[in-house]
């Protein structure tokens, strides 16, 4: 199913975004886990809408009700389901969009899939508004790995052609803006308010490391971790492209040079660099696994576009209404953090089971 993934959790996320609510049912979680919801609220603040001056002024708080799955804060061992309520929709802003489809978006590929029957406020389930509930299950997973000693961090690598400097070396997440250069992320911002005051929008890229990882988790052809994290990162709709460890540079250096050599420390086994990004084979090496997520512009612009009327099958032109992120990638971070955190915590359940 398109809307479910994993091999030892399985997580299925429903709803649409104006419909009354979006959620998730997370199965699989060990029971007698003591979960945290004031620190989940804290990462689910991070992705929620409305709170600064590069996100679309939609604002909801983004609760979750749990409906079933904890006693108390504690798992139980059955599913987890939770739900966020959807307050401030606004849907007919995308009455026109089944006839006038957006450029970027996935108005004109869901009705054709979908006859004319899909939900296109807000882009329905393809909005970015299904992170939401993506969050709550990545949230859960990160409190969770932490109990193994495996934390994740993440930052924006990059807005536009603006790059963030230094290495990520530790969490950005209690910044403001999550770059770790301070000087780099005021350009970043410099950048964004520029393209909203066009009308324009810009994406960038989303940079995450996973630290603590023991060698082993992962499997090889179609098991590997990078397949693993980038089935859920897909999952977020801006994304469109992902590269581990050096990426695409890896294509144009020489063996000599992207070859990560075997060194000791402290008695384990390690590699002297970390191109190959933590993962051989599709299998972690003890290293920290390191990917980055390209972030596209948001389709949603203010500026007149070009499109075609699918009534009268005619070109015409169209203004998008609604209300949008002139950026969305700050809100994406979190996001990113959510998918790793599915992914690892889903092979590391396999990898305990394997060895007992």
């Amino acid at each position: 199913m398109s809307s479910s993934y994993g091999e030892n959790l399985r997580l299925t996320i429903f709803g649409q975004s104006h419909a009354p609510a979006i959620g998730m049912t997370l199965e699989g979680i060990p029971a007698g886990q003591a979960l945290d919801p004031e620190r989940l609220q804290r990462f689910l603040d991070r992705r929620a809408p409305g709170r600064n001056e590069y996100s679309t002024p939609r604002k909801e708080a983004d609760r979750p009700e749990f409906l079933c799955g904890l006693v108390g804060k504690v798992t139980c061992g059955t599913p987890i389901t939770a739900v966020i309520r959807n307050t401030d929709t606004r849907s007919g802003d995308y009455e026109l969009l089944k006839r006038l489809p957006r450029p970027g978006h996935a108005d004109y590929t869901a009705q054709v899939k979908y006859f004319g029957h899909q939900d296109a406020a807000g882009g329905g389930h393809f909005s970015g508004r299904l992170t939401a509930p993506l969050c709550i299950a990545g949230g859960i997973c990160l409190q969770l790995l932490e109990r193994h000693g495996i934390r994740i961090l993440s930052r924006i690598a990059a807005i536009g052609c603006v790059e963030d400097r230094g290495a990520l070396l530790a969490s950005t997440a209690e910044k403001d803006f999550p770059t770790v250069d301070e000087g780099q992320g005021a350009q970043m911002r410099a950048l964004i308010a520029e393209a909203k005051a066009r009308g324009d929008s810009v994406g960038g890229v989303v940079e995450c490391a996973v630290l603590g990882l023991p060698a082993g988790l992962g499997d090889p052809i179609f098991g590997g971790m990078e397949n693993r994290i980038a089935a859920v990162c897909f999952g977020i709709p801006a994304v469109k492209g992902i590269e581990f460890g050096a990426g695409f540079a890896a294509a144009r250096g020489l063996g000599s040079e992207m070859n990560d050599e075997f060194c000791l420390e402290e008695g384990k086994v390690r590699t002297r660099t970390n191109r190959a990004g933590g993962i051989l084979g599709g299998i972690t090496n003890g290293m920290p696994l390191r990917f980055r997520l390209a972030i596209k512009p948001t389709p949603s612009i203010a500026m007149e576009q070009r499109s075609v009327d699918l009534q009268s099958m005619e070109e015409t032109t169209l203004r998008v209404p609604g209300r949008h992120d002139p950026c969305i990638v700050p809100r994406a971070v979190p996001c990113a953090e959510a998918a790793a955190a599915i992914a690892v915590y889903d092979a590391l359940l396999g990898r305990r089971r394997e060895i007992g």
